[in-house]
């Protein structure tokens, strides 16, 4: 057989033993990767340091496996672009581990998720007690989905019928390191003359900046190279 099939042949096989191999151990494995993420940043990472220092294997055939890697990632993307089914195979599906306060163990079990990473995730959400949860979904890229009850969410100022001022801009970046960032500026219709008012209303001028930001309610938040903080926590 020649090498370049060989090599070809070989990169397919472990491509998909590395996928079935990451479906069995579950997502509480690859937290924050979708199995498919997992996988192909094992391989291509392999892949990439043999390429770099294996000076066993010949250059030829590291670079066609890579290559092979890189079509099979780019064609696996695309099908599960187009294809639900496909997406669903490669990626799996969201996983209930908690309906109505109760804990699914058979859901938990067929995705290899122990008690104490879901209480893990709990705590990390602001839940402490299992019965405020609703629904608890695992994701494919093996965060947990929180829906809590009625009775146990955040009010809103929706809920009080409160007035909220619309806002339609995100926040702006004026001044980073004592430098202004004039193509935020232009961008924004706003001046160096504007800014530097605004300072000089604070007793400040650019040097002092660390940090200015327009919020998208209008209002500047400013940060000086001065905290005037006697006590600081953790001062190392």
């Amino acid at each position: 057989m020649p090498d370049y099939i060989e090599v070809a042949l070989r990169s397919i096989i472990s491509f998909s033993v590395l996928l079935i191999g990451a479906k069995i151990l579950g997502k509480q494995t690859i937290s924050k990767m979708t199995m498919f993420d997992f996988v192909a940043a094992i391989t291509l990472g392999a892949i990439a340091a043999n390429l770099a220092f294996n000076t066993t294997i010949k250059l030829h055939l590291t670079v066609i496996a890579l290559i092979i890697y890189v079509a099979i990632i780019f064609l696996t993307e695309y099908i599960s672009l187009k294809s639900r089914r496909g997406r669903r195979f490669l990626a799996g599906d969201p996983t209930v581990v908690i309906q109505n306060g109760k804990i699914l163990e058979e859901n938990m079990g067929k995705m290899r998720y122990t008690l104490d990473y879901l209480n893990q995730q709990l705590r990390e959400k602001d839940v402490f007690n299992i019965e405020e949860v609703l629904f608890a979904i695992l994701e494919t890229n093996g965060t947990l989905t929180v829906l809590k009850k009625p009775q146990f969410r955040n009010v809103i100022r929706q809920d009080l019928k409160i007035t909220v001022m619309p806002e339609k801009k995100m926040p702006i970046e004026l001044i980073m390191d004592r430098e202004i960032i004039k193509e935020n500026l232009e961008q924004n219709g706003l001046t160096t003359s504007w800014l530097e008012l605004e300072l000089r209303k604070r007793n400040l001028t650019k040097y002092d900046v660390v940090y200015a930001v327009l919020a998208a309610n209008g209002k500047m938040y400013v940060d000086t190279f001065k905290d005037y903080i006697h006590s600081p926590i953790d001062k190392e």
